[in-house]
């Protein structure tokens, strides 16, 4: 029992401290083995019997139909970004007209959902890189953010996540993320801090030098006006 309750302490710890396990989303080697009807079958049944556990009436007209719409969530919206084939595809382009300066998508709205407690993320990831002969459409750089944000996560790894993906696909070293974001594991319990925010960055190539990575951040800092 005393063992328990001290791994049990240490688990409440290392979630509370929002601590990351690896650089790569923890995966068994048999996740996709199952199909995503039969995961959905059996999410199903777990979230029917935890609620059964907390002693809600499954009858009820509006709750009848939650164990079906959760696990239909989970395996086809909020953790789609676990699964391999919904990975978008990243054509790249030679850059024609030879844009030289970086290139900077900001202000990409982001939804996770943290992996201690199962609860959202909620931010903003500015993205940018500067070209080395190929460039990449605007829209990919969102979804790159939206899939790798579609999983349980931790911040600083997705930060980390984004850039390899998209330093893999431009053939460049030449890239940037900072993510600043609400944790609803902060900000509605624990601590319950409705105001602070996570900022996460990674800089890679030119952008570790002084001079590019505060051009970035002014950027970030620009207002948008249409």
């Amino acid at each position: 029992m005393k063992l328990e309750k001290l791994l049990s302490k240490q688990f409440d710890e290392i979630g509370d401290n929002h601590h990351g396990s690896s650089r790569e989303t923890p995966l068994r080697k048999d996740a996709f083995e199952m199909s995503n009807a039969k995961k959905t079958l059996l999410i199903e049944d777990k979230v029917q019997e935890i609620l059964n556990i907390l002693g809600m009436d499954l009858t009820d007209d509006s709750l009848k139909g939650t164990p079906r719409r959760v696990a239909k969530m989970f395996v086809n919206e909020i953790f789609s970004g676990l699964h391999p084939d919904n990975k978008p595809e990243s054509s790249t382009f030679e850059n024609k007209y030879k844009y030289g300066e970086m290139l900077v998508e900001k202000n990409i709205t982001l939804y996770s959902t943290c992996e201690h407690h199962l609860l959202p993320i909620v931010g903003k990831a500015h993205v940018a890189y500067i070209s080395n002969g190929t460039v990449v459409g605007l829209s990919k750089m969102n979804r790159i953010v939206d899939y790798y944000a579609k999983r349980p996560q931790v911040q600083e790894r997705l930060t980390l996540q984004i850039v390899e993906e998209l330093k893999k696909i431009l053939g460049t070293e030449d890239v940037a993320c900072v993510i600043d974001a609400k944790h609803l594991c902060v900000n509605s319990r624990g601590i319950s801090d409705i105001s602070s925010s996570t900022v996460t960055a990674e800089f890679s190539g030119r952008f570790k030098e002084k001079e590019s990575k505060r051009e970035f951040l002014d950027y970030i800092k620009l207002e948008t006006e249409f």
